[in-house]
C-alpha cells in the first residue's frame, strides 16, 4: 500500500495545449513521477499501410494489463492473439471484438481480435495501473501477437 500511495501523489498536473488543427496532435500534457506524457483522443488516419508501434499487455487476470478487457469484460489467456488499440483507433468500442491484420516491418503479419482500449487521454492512477497513457499509434498486443 505504501508504493500505492506515493505513486497517487507523484501525479503533478495536467496542462492543457491549443486545439488541434486538422492532424492527430495531443489536447493535454500529463505529468507523473516527473515525466510528461501527452494525451492523445486521435489516431492518426488508418490506411493498409498506417505505421503504429506494437508494445506487449498481459491480458489475463493479475497481468500488467489491469482489469478485464473493455470490450467484454473478461481475462483473456497470453497465448490468444487479442490487442488493446490507441484510444482513436478503438473508436469508442466500434472495433471490439473485430479482427485486425498486423503487418510487420519484416513482413511476418498475423491477425488479433480487438479487445480492448490502451487508453491514450488518462493514466498514472489505479485505473491504468500506474502505466502512463499510451501513445496515439498503438497496437498493445498479448505474448501471441
Amino acid at each position: 500500500m505504501q508504493r500505492q500511495s506515493r505513486r497517487q501523489n507523484s501525479y503533478l498536473w495536467r496542462r492543457k495545449l491549443p486545439p488541434p488543427g486538422d492532424n492527430c496532435q495531443p489536447h493535454c500534457e500529463l505529468t507523473c513521477d516527473g515525466k510528461s506524457y501527452s494525451e492523445y483522443s486521435c489516431s492518426p488516419p488508418e490506411t493498409s499501410s498506417t505505421p503504429a508501434k506494437l508494445t506487449l499487455n498481459g491480458f489475463s487476470e493479475g497481468g500488467n494489463g489491469g482489469g478485464p478487457s473493455k470490450c467484454d469484460e473478461k481475462y483473456h489467456s497470453n497465448s490468444e492473439s487479442v490487442v488493446a488499440l490507441s484510444t482513436g483507433w478503438y473508436a469508442g468500442g466500434s472495433r471490439c471484438l473485430k479482427t485486425i491484420h498486423i503487418t510487420a516491418q519484416n513482413g511476418r503479419s498475423t491477425m488479433a481480435k480487438v479487445v480492448g482500449e490502451c487508453d491514450s487521454n488518462l493514466g498514472c492512477d489505479a485505473e491504468h495501473v500506474y502505466q502512463p497513457p499510451c501513445g496515439n499509434n498503438i497496437v498493445d498486443g498479448s505474448d501471441a501477437v
